[in-house]
């Protein structure tokens, strides 16, 4: 179970074998696959295959592993299911599940029950919430605490909202947070969370489509050593949102103090804004912590589109699929549960902070990270700070994103060197690509017996579709296993399913799964939910990566976006995003543009670079450009600001006038590109090609 054993047994397998799990048999994969093989009679054998075997079962009969997730995983209910799903009806519309159920999301993760265990799966003294800042801070949260601040928050807000409305946050990644999203599903309310780094522009894109009853916000944030005021923000949010019936806000103990009628738009009810204290007291501070039990389809998130073709889509998840999914994950096939302590670095915004709180249902310990990755300045530029943190804390289960291992990567760090990290299982690397060289860095500088898994999946299903798995060897560049229960493929263009011969194709899923979104919000919700996935192969999921199944190892290789969505550092951007900032804020200045990824083969990571045509008079000065940046970074966020930004003949467009990103990106790439015939200015592609060359 090390780094260095079994090198010479690889042969030509695809990467290399890195680790295997000295104890298979003691995990609960394990344990589920045996429950499932005597349950049904069905034998799942074979050294290799011990995996393969219980998916190929998943797969094919998927009410039957549906129905063994919801009763082994623990899924709390006051009223079963009568049926799992209509395997017949097809992918969409998408089918209803667990039909004749009634449950709800806040209560199965604060009263976790596992399957022998009808009562409370864990103590109400242990520890449930671990909140750490990059100041050294920390706060320990109980179970039995964590649920009073839930039924204070939630009676507080039950006099202000009703079942359905939607409640945001615009906070940061800490308890507070945490605890308003549960005071909302348990209401029956839908919770959407934008982090602060998000400028006003970005914030209003997002909820003004969703028309808000209530929104929590932070006073101030602290990241990378530097205080960031947010009520300034928060007064032209709420000025905006005309909805808006009660805004709270966390006074943070880096941020302002709150002038509660400074903030107040003119013209709105004098008990629009509260600080949380004062809203606190307003509820019955006798009313027990109640759940309301809804329909398993009822909605809880609404998470959103990267907004490459306009605004950002609004993307409505629901209970059952969300909590089946994540338990399904979490205690099947990442072994957590009562004891673990999970850590997944992420804000508010990523759908991986739904993953991490979500552990919570499978009885684990979750550790809240508030700030940058690199600080405290631990080490060299701080590139212990997160190692420190995992040795400190007794994290099991440490989720990261391939951008931060690939810097540890290059800077040549050890965190091992200095930290035991005794406890540490498991590494969960997302977001974007993990390198082959970055796969062997890791077990030399974290050490040789963990499971490092990459994983996929995405903002769209909120969870994955490739997994990890303790059944399966993990081999450099390759994600361990497909997920059970999902249907996963490899397509090439004209529809036809190319993973057994190894061949590279767009990742698919051909069956119906529980956590497909349940609707789209808006008025065409339903129209531009098939736009965005079925249209490319008709009836089945078009997830829009390009990958590879290595038809030995059954390994899931990762090979870029199929369509034009911007990846630096694995954080989803929207082109929309950036075309909308310029039109707003430099409407003499350019004409057209082009924001595309560029990631060459010699490149770590994608970049963004923006062609910006002047218009007529027009030049593309430093200050010019300086300036751009700033209000990229300003309205949206770090993430979205170009590394280059340079000057172009034309915009190459289709004859419908939709710019035509994906043969840029490519080109400058470069990848030998194929022009369609509906690029109306196919000759201006010339000049990207002979800029690529350059550059």
């Amino acid at each position: 179970m090390t780094f260095d054993e079994d090198r010479s047994k690889n042969q030509e397998k695809g990467g290399r074998k890195l680790w295997k799990h000295s104890s298979p048999e003691r995990t609960a994969m394990y344990q589920f696959k045996r429950y499932v093989s005597e349950k049904y009679s069905r034998e799942f054998s074979g050294e290799e295959d011990k995996f393969n075997s219980l998916w190929a079962w998943s797969v094919d009969e998927i009410e039957s592993f549906w129905s063994e997730v919801w009763y082994y995983t623990g899924i709390k209910a006051s009223q079963g299911f009568e049926s799992v799903v209509d395997v017949n009806s097809g992918m969409f519309p998408r089918p209803a599940w667990f039909s004749g159920a009634l449950l709800n999301f806040a209560e199965n993760l604060l009263f976790p029950q596992l399957r022998d265990n009808g009562g409370d799966a864990v103590d109400e003294n242990a520890v449930a919430v671990i909140a750490a800042t990059e100041k050294d801070e920390r706060e320990y949260v109980t179970w039995k605490e964590l649920r009073e601040r839930v039924r204070v928050c939630a009676a507080a807000l039950k006099q202000r909202v009703k079942q359905g409305d939607v409640v945001a946050g615009y906070v940061a990644n800490h308890t507070n947070a945490l605890v308003a999203m549960l005071a909302s599903t348990s209401l029956g309310c839908v919770w959407t969370g934008i982090s602060p780094d998000h400028g006003t522009t970005a914030v209003l894109e997002r909820l003004v489509q969703l028309e808000p009853k209530a929104l929590f916000a932070d006073s101030g944030v602290l990241y990378n050593g530097k205080i960031h005021e947010v009520i300034t923000k928060l007064g032209e949010i709420t000025s905006a949102l005309l909805n808006l019936e009660t805004v709270v806000v966390f006074n943070n103990p880096f941020g302002p103090e709150i002038d509660v009628q400074s903030l107040k738009p003119t013209g709105r009810s004098e008990s629009l804004i509260w600080r949380y204290e004062d809203f606190a007291r307003t509820g019955d501070q006798d009313c027990p912590l109640e759940f309301l039990p809804l329909p398993p389809d009822t909605p809880v998130y609404v998470l959103f589109s990267s907004g490459t073709t306009g605004k950002p889509k609004c993307i409505c998840h629901g209970a059952v699929g969300t909590l089946i999914q994540h338990k399904k994950e979490h205690m099947i096939h990442c072994d957590i549960g009562p004891g673990s302590v999970f850590f997944q670095f992420t804000t508010v915004t990523w759908m991986m902070w739904h993953w991490l709180v979500s552990g919570l249902a499978s009885g684990a310990t979750i550790v809240l990270y508030d700030g940058s990755p690199f600080r405290p300045l631990v080490g060299e530029g701080g590139n212990l700070a997160m190692a420190k943190l995992v040795d400190e804390l007794g994290v099991t289960h440490f989720g990261t994103s391939a951008k931060y291992l690939s810097m540890l990567e290059q800077s040549n760090v050890h965190p091992k060197d200095k930290y035991a990290m005794k406890t540490l299982k498991a590494i969960y690397s997302t977001a974007s690509v993990l390198a082959p060289s970055t796969f062997e860095y890791v077990y030399s500088a974290f050490g040789p017996d963990l499971d490092l898994a990459s994983i996929t999946g995405g903002t769209d299903i909120i969870s994955l579709f490739g997994a990890s798995s303790p059944l399966v060897p993990v081999y450099s560049g390759e994600i361990q296993c497909l997920g059970l229960g999902m249907k996963v493929e490899a397509w090439d263009g004209s529809g036809r399913n190319v993973e057994d011969s190894g061949e590279t194709g767009d990742l698919v899923c051909v069956k119906p799964f529980p956590c497909m979104p349940v609707k789209f919000w808006g008025e065409n919700g339903e129209a531009v939910y098939k736009k965005s996935y079925f249209e490319e192969f008709p009836g089945v999921w078009h997830h829009g990566d390009f990958v590879k199944i290595n038809p030995k190892t059954r390994g899931l290789q990762m090979l870029g976006r199929s369509d034009a969505i911007l990846k630096p550092a694995g954080v989803r951007i929207g082109t929309a995003e950036i075309y909308n900032v310029l039109l707003a804020n430099f409407p003499t200045q350019f004409e057209d543009a082009v924001c595309v990824g560029r990631r060459r083969v010699s490149d770590a990571d994608e970049h963004v670079v923006l062609f910006v045509k002047m218009s007529s008079g027009a030049l593309l000065t430093p200050q010019l450009v300086a300036t751009v940046k700033s209000k990229i970074r300003q309205e949206l966020s770090a993430r979205h600001v170009p590394v280059i930004i340079d000057m172009a003949p034309e915009i190459p467009v289709t004859t419908n006038g939709k710019k035509v990103e994906v043969a840029v990106k490519q080109i400058i790439s470069g990848m030998n590109v194929k022009v369609s015939a509906s690029v109306a200015n196919v000759e201006c592609l010339e000049w990207f090609r002979r800029w690529a060359a350059k550059n």
